[in-house]
């Protein structure tokens, strides 16, 4: 007898659909067709409407909250792995929950363990993920993850800005090292903003550790919530003497007065990936797709080969 080929399908969950399109055609395939049935009470089924048993399959879906988008992923592995598919891989462009990754104080839980613990024991035999909130997240799980850095995306479009006396900043502290990495990419100098917080969500105080004067600053982070830390922190350097700020920020959350914010703010320019589609429109936010970097991935990992090219910090 001959090796058996496994095919693969690609299907996506509902709140990454347009992605999940833009994926698959990349990939080279159709998007999987999945129906799903949703009671009065809100409670939901997702239904395969073709065979996938023995197939390796990929559901695309990234799980920020409200908490139906992790639902939905769990429940897609779960009847996956009920229809006898031979590897599910979940592919969450953006993992939810991941910034609950340590107790932080006492009493309160480490969410990105439970939702690593949860997508096991769905199914899932993979994990494709891109800019973790924090890189042991990875050592959560006892399945492989393939955590994928957007900055293979960010640094051909921010040279092609060709920018004079460039600097990268860190919004904060904990970004420091993600800042670092790409200044040595870019060639450039590096800034930090030190913050102080009141509670989640709201800076009681900022500092800026470094020089910024004449400088064309780009800030990079992995996510952009509220807007607050990023809005704050162009501001300040602009008071500083700063040429211009933009933002590079992977995951574009945008809750609450996000939007206000940077519409009122000296940002310059926000630059996002598709990761999370955009709710509202804004003249301020560019998007880069990670579509064809997911698809690239995926064709290297159904052929089983190496895609360690494509780890770029």
């Amino acid at each position: 007898m001959g090796v058996v080929k496994t095919e693969a399908k690609i299907f996506a969950c509902t709140q990454s659909m347009v992605l999940g399109e833009k994926i698959a055609k990349a990939f080279g395939a159709e998007l999987g067709k999945v129906i799903t049935s949703t009671y009065s009470d809100g409670e939901f089924q997702p239904s395969y409407e073709e065979s996938i048993r023995g197939t390796r399959i990929f559901i695309i879906g990234s799980t920020h909250p409200e908490p139906r988008n992790l639902m939905e992923m769990l429940l897609m592995i779960d009847a996956a792995k009920r229809a006898s598919a031979r590897h599910i891989t979940a592919v969450m462009p953006y993992f939810g929950w991941a910034r609950q990754d340590r107790k932080d104080k006492p009493r309160v839980p480490i969410a990105a363990k439970l939702v690593a613990k949860m997508l096991e024991a769905a199914g899932a035999t993979r994990i494709i993920t891109m800019d973790l909130h924090a890189d042991q997240i990875q050592g959560f799980f006892e399945k492989p993850v393939d955590h994928l850095y957007a900055s293979i995306i960010f640094l051909p479009y921010l040279r092609s800005l060709n920018l004079p006396n460039l600097t990268v900043a860190s919004p904060d502290m904990g970004g420091s090292k993600r800042a670092y990495a790409y200044s040595k990419a870019l060639e450039s100098d590096v800034v930090i903003c030190y913050k102080q917080r009141a509670k989640a969500n709201v800076i009681s105080h900022m500092e800026l550790i470094g020089d910024v004067t004449g400088k064309n600053v780009v800030l990079v982070d992995d996510m952009v919530d509220t807007a607050g830390t990023l809005t704050k922190a162009a501001d300040l350097m602009m008071e500083r003497g700063a040429l211009s700020v933009r933002a590079i920020c992977t995951h574009p959350i945008l809750s609450g007065n996000a939007y206000e914010r940077l519409e009122n703010s000296k940002l310059e320019e926000l630059i996002v990936t598709d990761s999370i589609p955009l709710t509202q429109k804004s003249d301020k936010i560019r998007v880069l797709s990670c579509a064809d970097l997911f698809a690239e991935v995926m064709d290297k990992v159904h052929h089983n080969r190496s895609i360690s090219s494509k780890f770029v910090m």
